[in-house]
């Protein structure tokens, strides 16, 4: 436990006021994802509105490396894919993963979308993954263990009949990117960390069609699925509250439906 930080009041609101820039770039950009477009061209256009519209530092570039301001995994790359010169085609799934700095706070958060019209498999794959992502959230108290959220996405997933991701995780989140606790996304309920409130972490599930095994490219950042079977990935950053938690990440449409 000593080494994850409990925020403060001040902390919290920061991390409040990311989470929100970093939902936004999503519902920004969500107009631009059709066949046609590269997924250099989506980096550029989440970068420029981050940089010039919200004021904020773009998490991704120069992180450990990392060339880009976002990441796109399309299909079959589980997470870190590298926006390059590759043209979405109609049906392609893609998860866009947008970190955004402001004051010093991240806020972090993915979500899948399609290139037209999905097919059926790809389609329920992200709905798995989206449902997984929510049992995890819907955990989430002082008093729960970081197993009790692992465990119920790895159940859901499981009976869908797909595999959790188990070398890619959840992070806690603040003034770095990458804080503990580490969250997996299956495991034994009753172990683990004990959540209290004032911790801030991301639970992001990552969901293939196949079996979860998954392997790095050469670039040393994009992950595909070993079998080549799709992936689905979606995130966001909690907040623990006394009574339970906040979502720091909501989009637009979540945010009318938490109303």
């Amino acid at each position: 436990m000593n080494n994850v930080s409990i925020k403060t009041a001040d902390e919290i609101e920061k991390m409040r006021i990311a989470g929100r820039l970093a939902a936004d770039v999503l519902d920004m950009i969500e107009p631009y994802v059709k066949p046609g477009i590269s997924t250099n061209e989506l980096d550029r256009i989440c970068h420029d509105y981050i940089v010039e519209e919200q004021q904020a530092i773009p998490a991704p570039l120069n992180y450990r490396g990392f060339p880009k301001s976002i990441c796109t995994s399309v299909n079959h790359q589980v997470c870190h894919g590298i926006p390059g010169d590759k043209i979405l085609k109609k049906g392609d799934a893609i998860n866009i993963d947008i970190t955004v700095i402001k004051d010093e706070f991240h806020g972090d958060t993915s979500k899948m979308f399609f290139a037209g019209e999905p097919g059926i498999l790809v389609k329920r794959l992200a709905e798995v993954a989206h449902k997984a992502m929510w049992a995890g959230i819907d955990l989430v108290k002082p008093g729960v263990q970081l197993g009790d959220i692992g465990h119920s996405i790895q159940q859901l997933v499981e009976q869908q009949h797909f595999s959790v991701v188990r070398e890619y995780c959840g992070h806690g989140i603040g003034r770095k990117f990458h804080e503990d606790p580490q969250v997996l996304h299956y495991g034994q309920a009753h172990t683990g960390m004990v959540l209290q409130a004032g911790m801030t972490f991301t639970i992001e599930p990552m969901v293939n069609a196949g079996k979860r095994q998954v392997k790095l490219l050469p670039d040393n950042w994009t992950v595909v699925t070993k079998d080549r079977k799709p992936s689905a990935q979606w995130e966001h950053t909690i907040l623990v509250t006394p009574e339970g938690h906040e979502v720091l990440t909501l989009r637009a449409e979540e945010r009318q439906q938490a109303e």
